[in-house]
């Protein structure tokens, strides 16, 4: 923590995926291989898990889900994990899954608040994660919601994470899902706070795109490393 930070006790959930070629990114290939694609899968959730561990006063819970051993970058992986609170993702549907690891976070860190990410918005730096904490702390704020461009949701928070079941029938990955999960939030009582719209990385537009707001990051090596790749075989 850097002088005159004030930490903010949160849990700070990261929903993930084991980068395991095949299992990840699917949307990126083509122009990626299935390894290439995982690369970027791993390179994005290590930078989400070193923004997440930089925030003062944070508890970071990984809901994670697929084999460890099978992932790229895994010893990397396994270093950064074990800074962190990992539990097995439950439930069937995305919805269920959401709640599920609130739930699990409050077992682990009761009276904390909760924040959600995904592993595919890299750029969502310390600073900003730290102050989508201080929103959701503000008095007279239940929640808040950080839509995504393709009409999803890259952050949710919760001053009650038990209160994320509601969410577990409301449809996820659609094009309206951030506007149905704000419906719910507001439907269930809670005040709702909206922070910055961030795009997530599914295509490899979008890879570029989020790549150029993060050089220097492990996230825009990888995809250096798969522009320069596709380059090298294109024919001339």
């Amino acid at each position: 923590m850097t002088t005159g930070e004030t930490a903010t006790p949160v849990a700070i959930i990261v929903l993930a995926k084991a980068p395991v070629p095949g299992r990840v990114k699917t949307r990126l290939c083509p122009p990626a291989t299935a390894e290439q694609a995982a690369t970027l899968a791993a390179a994005s959730l290590l930078d989400t898990l070193d923004a997440v561990l930089a925030v003062p006063g944070v508890r970071p819970v990984v809901s994670f889900t697929g084999e460890r051993s099978d992932a790229v970058l895994a010893e990397e992986l396994h270093a950064v994990l074990d800074r962190t609170d990992v539990v097995e993702q439950r439930g069937d549907s995305l919805g269920e899954r959401i709640a599920a690891a609130h739930a699990d976070a409050a077992a682990l860190h009761p009276e904390l608040p909760s924040l959600q990410v995904a592993m595919d918005t890299p750029q969502a730096s310390a600073e900003l994660l730290g102050e989508c904490a201080r929103t959701l702390l503000t008095p007279g704020t239940d929640a808040v919601l950080g839509h995504a461009t393709d009409g999803g949701w890259w952050i949710l928070g919760l001053r009650d994470p038990r209160r994320a079941a509601l969410l577990a029938d409301v449809p996820m990955s659609c094009d309206d899902t951030g506007a149905r999960t704000l419906a719910a939030l507001r439907a269930a009582g809670l005040r709702v706070a909206t922070v910055p719209e961030l795009t997530d990385v599914d295509t490899a537009d979008e890879a570029v795109e989020v790549a150029a707001l993060v050089p220097g990051s492990r996230f825009a090596a990888s995809v250096d490393a798969l522009t320069s790749a596709l380059t090298a075989g294109s024919p001339a």
